[in-house]
């Protein structure tokens, strides 16, 4: 068991989530906000993507990240920053017999034109997807290729950026552990273990302990169900020796029928923690355990 635990907070994402809750976060203020909030609420770290403010979309836009970063940054409240790499990795095949009809939704980049907000701000830490995943029911898949990772993670490692290595199933554990063997990753290896997506690995104890099990010895991980799966796998990560991620990216309800907010969720996942016998440790413990210096 982990008896200092970290929190992140993913508190945005990129998922078809606006109209489905009345409070998600869309533009740089209200992103930034919510990472003020859920630190307040005893989050170390702010997990953060941004949207476009006019359709809630999720962007690539450099200069919103811009504004999300400067804010929290200039709020006076101390968060762990990392910023997604993630976006322009969605490829929306074509339907039927006309695979190469690709859809609107595709958004499918370089690896390095996926780092430019990231080359521009130099966030604490920033995501890495390690690896192609079919992304729920449809046409969708989220394309992250071995020679893409090994580009991006090696221009991050020139950054000086820490790479959270999120890993959505077995496939992609085993290659984020063969970037960390070749150097591209810097020790100690942080991990994301990111559960319950379809269709990737399921939330359930076996499959999180199954993969805490192959993480390198030296790793530093949280993880983390979606949906109903949230609190759970709370108990379960830090159970395993594990730090934890809650967030609206993941979760949109503190109960049935109740919709969050960032800093609620926050709040449940600490006193699940502290219930536990645990301490929840903030920024400065979360830099310590990861390496980081405080910028």
């Amino acid at each position: 068991m982990n008896f200092e635990v970290f929190i992140s907070c993913a508190v945005t994402g990129a998922g078809d989530t606006v109209d489905k809750h009345p409070a998600i976060p869309v533009t740089p203020k209200e992103i930034a906000d919510a990472a003020i909030d859920a630190a307040k609420a005893g989050a170390a770290i702010a997990h953060c993507h941004v949207r476009d403010p006019e359709t809630g979309r999720g962007s690539r836009n450099v200069e919103l990240y811009r504004e999300v970063v400067d804010r929290i940054r200039s709020s006076g409240t101390d968060v762990v920053i990392n910023l997604t790499s993630g976006m322009g990795g969605d490829l929306e095949v074509g339907a039927d017999e006309d695979p190469m009809t690709f859809g609107p939704y595709t958004d499918l980049v370089g690896p390095l034109t996926r780092l430019a907000h990231v080359e521009e701000l130099l966030p604490d830490i920033c995501s890495l997807d390690c690896g192609t995943l079919n992304f729920s029911d449809g046409n969708m898949i989220y394309v992250s290729t071995p020679q893409q990772l090994r580009a991006g993670a090696k221009r991050i490692q020139e950054l000086g950026v820490k790479p959270e290595l999120e890993v959505f199933d077995s496939g992609h554990l085993w290659f984020a552990k063969q970037l960390h063997s070749e150097g591209l990753v810097d020790d100690p290896p942080m991990f994301q273990i990111c559960l319950g997506i379809p269709y990737g690995a399921p939330a359930d104890t076996a499959t999180m302990k199954g993969m805490a099990d192959a993480l390198p010895d030296n790793a530093v991980w949280a993880g983390f169900g979606i949906s109903r799966m949230q609190m759970p796998m709370v108990t379960q990560a830090v159970m395993l020796g594990g730090n934890a991620r809650v967030g609206l990216e993941d979760n949109l309800y503190l109960d049935r029928g109740v919709f969050a907010s960032n800093a609620q969720l926050v709040e449940r996942a600490a006193n699940i923690i502290e219930l536990m016998g645990a301490k929840v440790i903030g920024p400065d413990g979360a830099r310590e355990k990861l390496g980081l210096k405080k910028k």
